[in-house]
């Protein structure tokens, strides 16, 4: 059986057996509603995400599309950023994906320049002289943060399955090291000041979680399980570091137990742009 099915049926499975166990929460839980609505959302994303990729370059070049479309009008907002450089950044969130699709071997220093011009140009054309600097740094930023990683979905194939459902086993691992594991002793530690709510419990983890995740999808090689498991535990402090400047505690509101597309793919993003590094 193929990566894409063997996760197929791994994702079912995980989805029935969660769904079930969280039917059964007691009501006096507190977390049962959050715990609850990110399920169900789960189980609508999950479909989205196998059966679009299921349908090759044309339909992982649609899922990038989407997301980075939707990311990067959360992020330009978190950043302050206007409409010019939303506007490069939605571009080459189609552009980028599209050109994996269609040119794979399209130089990476040519497309690195693109890049970089591309970031500097707003700012450059309007005469930006007070904070032209910090809007393409930023814009940049959002660049090699949301536009480049989600090519990864196209150039990865069936890896790019398997990332999915290792982060999102990551995510439900982390957070189960720090709810069970995370209360006292040195794995009660935070990881960082940036989100302390993250412990090194939810390290542990997230890296057992994401190793069991490839490994029964029959994908695990020990440099994919690095690049994925960093981008577990590092992908959510790197949007937290956003945040926080930002001085708001979600990327968005429509995403039900979430908040934003951000919170939902922090991770996916950096694990998908180090699996892409690890598979070359």
């Amino acid at each position: 059986m193929s990566t894409y099915g063997r996760t197929a049926l791994v994702t079912a499975g995980v989805l029935g057996v969660s769904g079930l166990a969280v039917a059964a929460l007691p009501a006096r839980m507190r977390m049962r509603a959050e715990l609850r609505e990110r399920w169900r959302t789960w189980a609508l994303a999950a479909p989205v995400y196998l059966g679009t990729l299921f349908l090759g370059g044309g339909g992982a070049f649609a899922l990038a599309a989407a997301l980075g479309v939707v990311a990067v009008t959360e992020y330009v907002r978190m950043a302050g950023l206007g409409r010019a450089e939303h506007a490069v950044l939605g571009a080459a969130a189609v552009a980028l994906p599209a050109l994996a699709w269609m040119s794979p071997s399209l130089p990476d220093l040519r497309t690195a320049g693109l890049l970089l011009l591309a970031a500097a140009l707003p700012s450059l054309l309007g005469g930006n002289a007070e904070a032209g600097f910090t809007a393409a740094a930023r814009t940049v930023f959002g660049l090699l943060w949301i536009a480049v990683p989600l090519t990864g979905l196209v150039t990865l194939g069936d890896t790019a399955v398997a990332v999915g459902l290792a982060v999102a086993l990551g995510d439900v691992g982390a957070w189960c090291g720090g709810t069970f594991l995370g209360r006292r002793g040195a794995l009660s530690r935070p990881l960082s000041p940036l989100s302390p709510n993250k412990t090194w419990a939810g390290v542990l983890g997230a890296v057992t979680a994401t190793a069991v995740a490839l490994t029964a999808v029959g994908a695990w090689t020990p440099l994919l399980w690095t690049g994925v498991a960093l981008g577990c535990v590092l992908g959510d402090l790197l949007e937290s570091m956003v945040k926080r400047e930002a001085g708001v505690k979600d990327a968005g509101s429509w995403l039900p137990g979430f908040g934003g597309l951000l919170d939902r793919i922090d991770s996916l993003l950096l694990a998908l742009l180090l699996a892409t590094v690890v598979t070359r």
